[in-house]
């Protein structure tokens, strides 16, 4: 997959989270803005990092927020969020973590295709091209996939 082009994308920069529940729900939030989520999708990103611990950092500075489509996805998406100060979520290796992404996924599948193509373009340097965009409709064009 060289873009996620098929899924509601969108970017935000200079995102205010005081902690990492914060920083989850603001992402998440984008989501919803877009129509992607419910109102309840945030919280119920944040309940699965409390339940799960901070498996969601990747690598370091980069989250990758999601629930279980039950949790109140209506489309798949992902997002991105640079946040304006890096925030610890209590990884041992990752913290703090400054880049936040999301997604919803409608089902198991789609899911799990989110993840792999996500996975893809994060090797080829995803994380880096996004704190280097200087908006968020740059960032939205770089989960697009546009040059």
């Amino acid at each position: 997959m060289a873009g996620v082009s098929e899924y509601t994308v969108a970017g935000a920069v200079g995102v205010e989270a005081r902690d990492w529940r914060a920083a989850v729900r603001a992402a998440a939030g984008l989501l919803v803005d877009a129509g992607a989520a419910s109102a309840e999708y945030p919280d119920a990103c944040v309940a699965t990092v409390e339940e799960h611990g901070p498996y969601i950092v990747l690598t370091p500075g980069l989250a990758l927020a999601h629930a279980r489509p039950e949790g109140g996805a209506h489309a798949s998406g992902v997002v991105a969020a640079r946040l304006a100060a890096p925030v610890e979520f209590g990884h041992p290796d990752n913290d703090p973590v400054d880049l936040v992404l999301a997604f919803s996924a409608t089902d198991d599948g789609d899911h799990v295709a989110m993840l792999a193509g996500l996975a893809k373009r994060l090797q080829a340097g995803l994380a880096d091209e996004l704190r280097a965009a200087g908006s968020g409709e740059g960032m939205r064009a770089l989960l697009d996939g546009a040059p």
